[in-house]
């Protein structure tokens, strides 16, 4: 943004990346000597990932270890960020290198280049002996680390350098030289190198990364809306490079945006949308047929007319070679979208290579040469035209929905690299826009027509949020409630209606699960039941709550710290009730604050009730048994038995099929529920 006097070689307006104290915000002023131009290739997001990873390890193995070519170092933690930097450095300098990591991640060290001779656990002493008997006892000349441990000081049994990353071993370094007097031992820091070192270094660094020498690391993106989650993935440590959080761009509207299918219903439409509201001045529209599509000119004519530059290309973007070509011929990309895509629809069994290879090649071929391709382009945007098909399944579409499928995949992807991506599962467009063959099936099923003009606003929308893929479709809630009373919806769309007969029948099946749950219990032991509780009361905190598994409830941590509020408590309240049968108060969670104690409170409440439950019932088929084998089949009704017996097993299995309510939670019901109740009832 600005430079002092004495900066010559930087500019206004050049990318740099550096050391950069308080750097999380908008502007930062630091020294020239602590930053250093970007190379031209890399996105901002590679260049974030460097500084910190790079100048430590490059100041811990050539300032600090002097390590030399012929000489051999031990990367503790060599998966991590500076680790993964630090084996690029060492292999560079003609060091051979031994790495330690988790297991999970041993394949990041044979990616770089390590044999299994090598490799060792992070988590375990064993690599002190891994590593002495692969070297018969040499052991090695470096070692670079995050911590001081005796286990890698014995690793230098002939003497060397410890270089440790931090100060983790709080001891005095005298007791070092007097334990391994042989050893030197440095901590690495890199601040400590001073401003004309860390220029000089970066000099060092970039000529290398220039000549191909380094290369920077992998990356896991978040957008920095989502840095919460960014966090979480960070603290279980089981990434292999480094965490990146990127920040929302507009669309830079002076560049060139290529946009595939072009010149058909949705890419018209998406052109006219680009330079009348984002104020694109210059497109390429992409089609086989180029110029010679229908209604090309005059759409090329009308762009034109607004006062942008527009460019009609014959080019097949499932073809590599083509499309190379095609952006070469553009030197200031900014965007793109791909809103290219063909039909061929009909059952699954009918589907052949050729029926698929018609649908995926457009979408799934073109897409991926537009990521690879585009890689090293400033891009602020990359829309992808995908389908709710994908998500939703559709009868009849497969081939055209696992395209789509890839599309929304794709997008994940690309954010998780730090490149800008947004996939758009869209719905029916009206007026023939887009892929739908059949409108009117459509409407039955509960999904409505997009016009142009609410269809672009949810592009507008879709592609300012932090979500990757996003499902813009306009829906009928009404007659999807009256769809689900006779047919069963996508998975997705259960959530948004409640049919009355639909929650019959879920009633009755959770009748039948906590009855199997109630006789479980009775048959383990007081703890064993308890931890069935807890198992229960932490598998739905988690689906209440969206998470992956029961995993991440810890079950002493209050459900007001894991994310709970008064609405998921009444739903947590609502499924416990659902799985133990029980009715239980809205202020459980209140009541009971952790999971643990929630599991102790319901273990009083089911345990003893279906222990007498079934001693109760046992007693009496006792006494039965009894009378029955005391009966004289000469002198009895022996059809009048076998009736009564018949009649007490069909009334057992009509209360265990269908219970003995209706289902209706009046505490938990709706208005709506209310009202359904009363017009069944009337």
């Amino acid at each position: 943004m600005e430079v002092g006097e004495g900066v010559t070689d930087l500019r206004v307006g050049d990318p740099v990346m550096g050391l950069v104290h308080n750097a999380f915000g908008p502007v930062v002023r630091t020294g020239r000597s602590l930053v250093t131009r970007v190379p031209h290739w890399w996105t901002f997001e590679q260049a974030a990932s460097v500084p910190r990873a790079f100048l430590t390890a490059w100041y811990a193995l050539n300032d600090l270890a002097g390590l030399s070519a012929g000489e051999s170092v031990l990367i503790d933690g060599a998966a991590g960020d500076v680790g993964m930097a630090a084996t690029q450095i060492a292999q560079h300098l003609g060091a051979e290198v031994h790495g330690t990591a988790e297991e999970g991640q041993w394949d990041v060290l044979r990616a770089a280049g390590l044999p299994d001779s090598r490799i060792a656990s992070s988590r375990t002493p064993g690599f002190e002996e891994r590593f002495l008997g692969s070297t018969d006892g040499r052991g090695v000349d470096v070692v670079f680390g995050g911590g001081t441990t005796d286990a890698l000081m014995r690793l230098l049994p002939r003497g060397g350098r410890m270089v440790e990353m931090g100060k983790a071993d709080l001891r005095p370094a005298s007791d070092f030289s007097g334990q391994y007097p042989d050893v030197t031992h440095r901590v690495c820091d890199v601040e400590d190198a001073g401003t004309e070192r860390i220029a000089a270094m970066w000099e060092e660094l970039v000529t290398m990364f220039e000549s191909g020498v380094l290369n920077p690391l992998p990356i896991r993106s978040w957008d920095i809306r989502e840095a919460p989650e960014a966090a979480r993935f960070l603290g279980h440590a089981e990434h292999a490079g480094k965490v990146v959080l990127t920040v929302p761009r507009v669309l830079d509207a002076s560049g060139t945006v290529l946009v595939t299918g072009g010149t058909g219903g949705l890419g018209a439409v998406v052109a006219r949308h680009l330079v009348t509201t984002l104020g694109v001045r210059d497109l390429v529209l992409v089609g086989r047929r180029g110029a010679d599509a229908p209604g090309a000119a005059e759409l090329a004519g009308e762009l034109t007319g607004l006062g942008a530059q527009v460019r009609v290309v014959a080019c097949d973007a499932a073809d590599r070679s083509q499309l190379e070509d095609l952006l070469e011929s553009i030197p200031v990309l900014t965007g793109v979208v791909h809103a290219a895509g063909v039909l061929d629809d009909g059952l699954f069994t009918s589907l052949t290579p050729d029926r698929l290879e018609k649908v995926l090649r457009p979408k799934v071929d073109a897409a991926w040469n537009l990521h690879e391709l585009t890689r090293g382009r400033d891009l602020t945007m990359f829309v992808l035209f995908s389908s709710a098909a994908g998500v939703l399944g559709t009868p009849g579409q497969a081939n055209y929905a696992a395209a789509n499928t890839f599309l929304d995949a794709l997008a994940e992807h690309r954010r998780s690299l730090g490149l800008p991506a947004s996939s758009l599962a869209y719905g029916l467009w009206a007026d023939g826009m887009g892929a739908a063959t059949d409108a009117g099936r459509m409407a039955r099923e509960g999904f409505g027509a997009l016009t142009a003009a609410e269809g672009l606003a949810l592009f507008d929308l879709a592609t300012s949020m932090a979500a990757p893929a996003t499902v813009p479709v306009k829906l009928d809630v009404a007659r999807l409630g009256a769809i689900a009373e006779n047919a069963s919806l996508p998975p997705l769309l259960r959530a948004l209606v409640r049919p009355q007969r639909a929650r019959r029948s879920a009633s009755a099946e959770n009748a039948g699960q906590a009855e199997e749950l109630r006789r479980r219990l009775a048959g383990l032991s007081q703890a064993d039941a308890r931890q069935a509780l807890l198992d229960v009361v932490r598998r739905q905190a988690a689906a209440v709550l969206g998470h992956a598994g029961p995993d991440t409830i810890e079950p002493e941590r209050a459900f007001t710290d894991l994310g709970f509020d008064s609405l998921t408590a009444v739903e947590l309240r609502n499924q416990l009730g659902e799985a133990t049968g029980l009715r239980l108060p809205a202020t459980l969670i209140f009541d009971y604050p952790t999971p643990d104690a929630m599991a102790e409170f319901l273990q009083a409440e089911v345990v003893p009730a279906a222990a007498a439950e079934v001693s109760g019932v046992d007693s009496e088929i006792t006494h039965l048994e009894a009378a029955l084998t005391a009966l004289d089949p000469a002198t009895t009704d022996g059809a009048h038995v076998e009736t009564r017996l018949r009649r007490l097993v069909a009334l057992w299995r009509d209360k265990t099929r269908s219970g003995s309510d209706d289902g209706t939670d009046i505490e938990a019901a709706t208005l709506d529920d209310m009202f359904s109740l009363l017009d069944n009832e009337l």
